[in-house]
């Protein structure tokens, strides 16, 4: 099935995959098939009298689905802790998303180059980084520039281990491993995976720095509860940091969505009141200032109005008269005191004003509101 055996002259012979993923000790023939694991004092390897590694792992000796796990367990031992942003909320995490770098252990251990006896797979755990050095070329079609891109591409020099791997399910054989890896460290607020060639070896490397700073991680937080996406997220954080304003193509360049998807995000932000276009017909969009909280319930005539809040977002005084069944004098007078409470924010003016619902009274919502249909089915029931 897996093709572990050959016939030479007449005779059953083990073929290296076979020795390196079953034998008790694969050392015997391949004497750097396990891993090297460094912590290193700082943020800089030093050679030398000012040699600064604070401790050194061989894991070696083990078969490969037994190395696998070998190395999880001494790695995750000595990987510190940080305070993560999860979905705008703080956790206790690992310094690094445990996906990105065991996805990186496995890939070095499933893909390095067996023909060179010279070389081990070497992980080195710095204050700012962890590197895992697998020896040898990447195989056509894969590149560091389609790896970049995160393009689903994968190509195997050891297609008979990446079977087994994959059938115990420690791989996925379509190249979906390093899209999600970017992912995973992107949900984290940290840097991408890092990918270079050096020295005949493929290098990966996690950095544990945020992308951004801790008073934009708190900033955040006012957010919470809206409904934004991961990228929408990562737009407010970036446009924080660079003056409170951005740019279509800023957004575009930042996650790698097209226009059609950028347009998309942006506008659901405008609806939400959360940003807006500096002037009419340009391209430079800003932040709105930070809605101050609420004090008030929302009305139910207001949360009427938004479960029946049109396509385009917002609401006009026409919505309002027809969604409420009220003439335009009320309607213009509760669209005036939701304005003051802070629950809507008024855009335009004349017949073409219209309100959009604030960040805070969407928080509100989602604590507080039930749909129509629930608010229906208990009048049933009562009658």
């Amino acid at each position: 099935h897996y093709r572990l055996v050959e016939q030479q002259n007449g005779r059953l012979r083990l073929t290296l995959a076979a020795l390196l993923l079953f034998a008790k000790d694969p050392l015997k023939w391949h004497p750097r098939c396990g891993i090297d694991f460094a912590i290193w004092r700082g943020t800089e390897r030093l050679t030398g009298p000012k040699l600064n590694i604070k401790r050194r792992i061989r894991i070696e000796g083990f078969p490969i689905v037994r190395l696998i796990e070998e190395a999880y367990r001494a790695i995750q031992e000595r990987l510190p802790e940080r305070q993560s942003l999860v979905d705008l909320f703080f956790e206790e995490r690992l310094e690094y998303p445990t996906f990105a770098w065991q996805e990186a252990i496995v890939n070095a251990i499933a893909h390095r180059d067996y023909s060179l006896m010279g070389l081990g797979i070497e992980v080195d755990l710095f204050d700012d980084r962890l590197e895992i050095r697998s020896p040898g070329e990447l195989v056509e079609p894969v590149t560091i520039e389609r790896l970049r891109n995160r393009e689903r591409v994968h190509a195997s020099r050891n297609p008979r281990i990446v079977r087994v791997l994959t059938d115990l399910g420690y791989m996925r054989e379509r190249g979906e491993g390093i899209p999600r890896m970017f992912e995973v460290m992107e949900q984290e607020g940290l840097h991408p995976p890092e990918f270079v060639l050096e020295g005949g070896c493929f290098v990966v490397t996690l950095r544990s720095t945020p992308i951004y700073s801790s008073e934009t991680m708190r900033w955040l937080r006012q957010f919470e509860g809206i409904g934004l996406t991961r990228n929408q997220v990562r737009l407010l954080a970036y446009a924080h940091e660079h003056g409170d304003r951005f740019t279509s193509r800023a957004y575009q360049k930042l996650v790698g969505v097209d226009l059609y998807t950028a347009s998309r995000d942006i506008k659901d932000l405008i609806r939400k009141g959360i940003v807006r276009l500096t002037k009419k017909g340009g391209r430079v969009y800003e932040l709105l200032p930070r809605p101050r909280p609420l004090t008030q319930p929302l009305p139910d005539e207001l949360q009427k109005c938004i479960a029946y809040l049109p396509e385009q977002g917002y609401l006009t005084n026409s919505v309002v008269c027809k969604i409420l069944g009220i003439n335009r004098i009320k309607a213009s007078r509760l669209l005036r005191e939701w304005t003051i409470l802070g629950f809507l924010r008024k855009s335009g003016k004349g017949r073409w004003t219209h309100y959009y619902v604030t960040p805070a009274a969407y928080e509100s919502l989602s604590t507080s509101y039930e749909s129509p249909s629930s608010k229906t089915n208990l009048k049933d029931d009562d009658s």
